[in-house]
């Protein structure tokens, strides 16, 4: 009965995180008024290249390997390889 209710916390905690990494910045960007500024950078034409769109791109890379090499590391010291 105790594992289950190891479970149980471990279940409400990663919904509890997910609704609120969900839900806080939903009603902030809500409560800022920056549903104009999108529409209108939507409305305005867009400029030819590749300057931010490839920076995005880098930087994106970047984080995704980040946190890859991270929770390798965390998993190969928990395993005790090292």
């Amino acid at each position: 009965m105790a594992s289950l209710g190891k479970w149980w916390a471990r279940l409400s905690a990663v919904v509890l995180t997910a609704s609120l990494a969900v839900f806080v910045p939903v009603a902030a960007w809500a409560s800022s008024g920056t549903g104009e500024l999108v529409l209108e950078a939507a409305r305005r034409p867009r400029r030819s290249g590749v300057g931010f769109g490839l920076f995005g791109l880098v930087c994106c890379g970047v984080v995704v390997v980040a946190i890859v090499v991270v929770l390798l590391l965390l998993v190969r010291r928990r395993s005790g390889r090292r």
